[in-house]
């Protein structure tokens, strides 16, 4: 019989860690601490050092996000789920490019919970039409005829997804693999191609036509 997946929770909200731990009581996984904010997190990251986190994106006292990146850097590093009730396109790139293995809506039952955990830990993509997997969709590389018709190159149309979705040139450079000086000449490919003026009107431009 394997052994149980060890999990933290990470989560404000006292009602939302409550709920969880009794939802994910009796299953393969074990809950071995609750954290509710940023340095409670990393406390219980070094004393557990937990398989998966499920972390709120709005945890207090910190960034969630460039907790999750920075957490990636420890041995083992976790993997992470974000838990979020509002389906915020812009919380999820950014979870995304922080390394997130997913990023569930409160809707979920046990089984979706636990087969999410499941999956994080054996490495498996994310799939399907939840709202994560759209945006996932969304940042790939894509070969879409209105940006090619306005010139763009599939990497220039990829991060131009990523300027729609709010991400910062070093968040676009962490999700894509690629150096910040490069995400700024793509920046600058895709104002002057576009004949915008600044960031603002790329998300306008994108948003009109559906690159997102």
């Amino acid at each position: 019989m394997p052994a149980p997946i060890s999990l933290l929770i990470a989560d404000s909200k006292e009602i939302i860690r409550a709920g969880l731990r009794a939802m994910l009581a009796g299953t393969a996984v074990n809950v071995v601490g609750e954290a509710s904010n940023v340095p409670s997190t990393l406390t219980l990251v070094k004393q557990h050092k937990p398989a998966v986190i499920l972390l709120d994106p709005g945890l207090s006292r910190g960034n969630a996000f460039e907790l999750a990146v920075e957490l990636q850097k420890t041995t083992p590093a976790p993997k992470f789920i974000f838990l979020s009730a509002i389906n915020n396109p812009t919380h999820m790139a950014r979870a995304k490019a922080a390394g997130a293995s997913n990023f569930l809506l409160m809707h979920f039952i046990q089984r979706e919970l636990v087969t999410a955990i499941e999956n994080a830990v054996a490495g498996k993509p994310v799939s399907g039409t939840e709202p994560f997997a759209r945006i996932l969709l969304a940042m790939e590389t894509r070969d879409l005829p209105v940006a090619r018709e306005a010139g763009l190159t599939p990497r220039e149309t990829q991060v131009l997804s990523h300027v729609a979705l709010c991400l910062s040139n070093n968040e676009i450079a962490r999700s894509l693999g690629i150096s910040y000086g490069t995400v700024n000449v793509h920046v600058r490919s895709l104002l002057r191609k576009l004949r915008v003026h600044d960031r603002t009107e790329l998300v306008v431009w994108a948003l009109r036509w559906g690159i997102v």
